[in-house]
């Protein structure tokens, strides 16, 4: 064990857990009045991150609202019971954002079930990729850190590790990287190859190094042999075309796929798989694509390296709060408008949302109840908002999606807001409605405490991905359109804290710097400053996952088969506006 991992202890009274959206999960201790790294946690280390110390800054809700006008918390609390009460269930809808993670944020989620609302199904996020792991090994679980650890090369596959996981890059920082990703991130200015891969080729790469794989004796046949299926099947996909025909696609040369295979000959790797290559309507067969490659290499079930992407947190633990809704809708292209009542957890549907158009459309056509911890774009919209109690006042436990470690959040001050817990929502709204009483808040949070599940991530039995029918964008791209990057900037979270709404293009571009342009696609069209950046690609625009308007540009259809959001799967045009 890392020498760093020892001694960490869950039970120090003081610690807090971040409940930010991040492979992180970072832990602090509360003394004096202020969060402290917890140093004896695995991952946290000496220091807390960016996003961390703007959560500390954030103006919470203080008191609720409706139409505007403050109100006492009782009097808010029997409007949503009147509201509730008058409505069908059925023309209720449940949404649940992420920007406020914790197991105890799941309470509201088990009401709304047993109420009979309509509940949301896939992901704004992870979903495609995460259903493409499980497709092919039939769970979503990452190695263990020490395998990182014991790794001696780093494969960066459309994930920006050094600013989405500064604490586990941290760990590793010393590691030989290679990047492939469209944009010229930290990341890559950090790593010793940099694959400028063109946006939805990822699964042509994949099936292009498989291919080099084999020329340089590569392939563990001797390790997949042991639980895979389908290698045959995969390798005839990967040679159903001639290599030279993958230059013109991907971007990447050969010279630069020989370079890499040079880097892992003989090595120890590890592949950190991010959000970007998932973001199109088949971004499952894309995921199985790369994790077949990594199979092939011999990646899987070994004491060093592996694949990492968002590890199913859940995965071994027994649910706490039950819920089987009647009735499920996907959420990217859930209508708003349809429903009589919306009621909004920890969310900015406004901002995060694709097709922002038929969101705001949506919304005034709704009663929205709003139940966070900050004011954000989607406020704006509701007739009711409720403040949730912030982090430091309610206790939780953050059960990580980027590593084995969890976070323990202890109540280390009183509050000082209007404001209700989730917990404390929820069994006030199964009171009301004579629902059946959740479990004890005390039993809940002990059994995530006191419970290390069993989650191996030695895959039992895997199935290589044996065909890849996706339309590429290139086939659809015209001379005069560009590709759209949606990634993550370490200024901010998604739409928390302070958002960068400009687009950013390669100097090429023809258009100078800081003009304002107006985007467009076939769901919408907004307007930006331009801002140069050589690190982006000449054929793509660069907008981060958060700004006001980039979701003008986005389909709110679902994609193939995890009924989730494709947000990249869309092609746009730029002029002066």
């Amino acid at each position: 064990m890392h020498n760093s991992f020892q001694g960490w202890s869950k039970l120090n009274l003081n610690s807090v857990a971040c409940p930010l959206d991040c492979y992180d999960t970072c832990e602090a201790v509360y003394e004096d009045g202020k969060c402290k790294p917890n140093k004896k946690h695995p991952t946290t280390g000496s220091k807390l991150c960016v996003n961390f110390g703007h959560l500390l800054n954030e103006t919470v809700l203080e008191q609720p609202f409706f139409n505007n006008e403050s109100l006492e918390l009782d009097r808010a609390l029997s409007m949503l019971v009147e509201k509730l009460k008058s409505s069908e269930a059925q023309n209720v809808l449940y949404y649940k954002g992420s920007g406020n993670l914790g197991v105890m944020q799941s309470a509201p989620k088990a009401f709304f079930a047993s109420y009979g609302a309509t509940l949301t199904r896939g992901s704004l996020c992870d979903g495609g990729g995460g259903e493409g792991l499980e497709q092919g090994r039939g769970k979503v679980v990452n190695p263990p850190i020490e395998n990182l650890l014991n790794a001696d090369v780093i494969i960066c596959w459309g994930r920006n590790f050094s600013v989405t996981s500064s604490h586990m890059y941290e760990l590793v920082k010393d590691k030989t990287f290679i990047t492939i990703d469209p944009i010229k991130t930290d990341m890559a200015k950090k790593s010793a190859l940099h694959l400028q891969i063109n946006p939805k080729t990822d699964d042509e790469l994949a099936l292009l190094l498989t291919r080099f794989a084999y020329m340089n004796d590569l392939e563990d046949e001797a390790s997949f042999q042991e639980y895979a299926s389908g290698a045959d099947w995969f390798f005839d996909l990967a040679k159903s075309r001639p290599v030279v025909s993958y230059e013109a696609t991907t971007g990447v040369t050969l010279k630069e796929v020989t370079t890499f295979m040079e880097m892992i000959q003989n090595k120890k790797v590890a592949i950190m798989v991010g959000l970007g290559v998932q973001k199109y309507y088949e971004g499952a067969t894309i995921m199985r694509c790369i994790d077949s490659f990594a199979a092939y290499i011999g990646v899987h079930n070994k004491e060093a390296g592996g694949l990492w992407y968002l590890s199913d947190s859940m995965y071994g633990y027994e649910k706490q709060f039950l819920a089987t809704p009647k009735k499920r809708v996907d959420i990217p292209s859930v209508n708003f408008a349809d429903y009589e009542v919306v009621f909004i957890q920890g969310a900015n549907p406004v901002i995060s949302a694709p097709n922002t158009k038929r969101v705001i459309e949506g919304l005034k056509k709704s009663f929205v109840v709003y139940f966070g911890t900050t004011f954000n774009e989607t406020c704006e919209y509701a007739n009711l908002i409720i403040p949730s109690t912030m982090f430091l006042e309610k206790e939780d436990v953050r059960i990580s999606y980027g590593h084995e470690y969890k976070a323990v959040s202890n109540k280390v001050r009183e509050k000082t807001t209007q404001s209700i817990t989730e917990y404390e929502l929820a069994q006030y709204l199964c009171n009301a409605f004579n629902l059946p009483a959740l479990k004890e808040e005390q039993s809940v949070l002990e059994y995530y405490r006191n419970t290390t599940p069993e989650r191996s991530h030695i895959l039992e039995s895997f199935e290589f991905v044996e065909e890849a029918d996706i339309v590429h964008l290139y086939e659809e791209k015209e001379e005069h359109e560009y590709y759209l990057i949606t990634a993550k900037t370490k200024k901010c979270l998604n739409s928390q804290f302070k958002t960068d709404d400009n687009v950013y293009m390669n100097s090429s571009c023809g258009i100078n710097e800081g003009a304002e342009v107006t985007i467009s696609s076939s769901y919408g069209q907004a307007s930006f400053i331009l801002k140069h950046s050589d690190d982006v690609k000449e054929n793509c625009v660069l907008i981060y996952a958060g700004a006001k308007n980039v979701n003008h540009l986005t389909s709110h259809k679902s994609d193939e088969a995890s009924f989730s959001a494709m947000y990249q799967e869309v092609l746009v045009t730029v002029e002066l506006s």
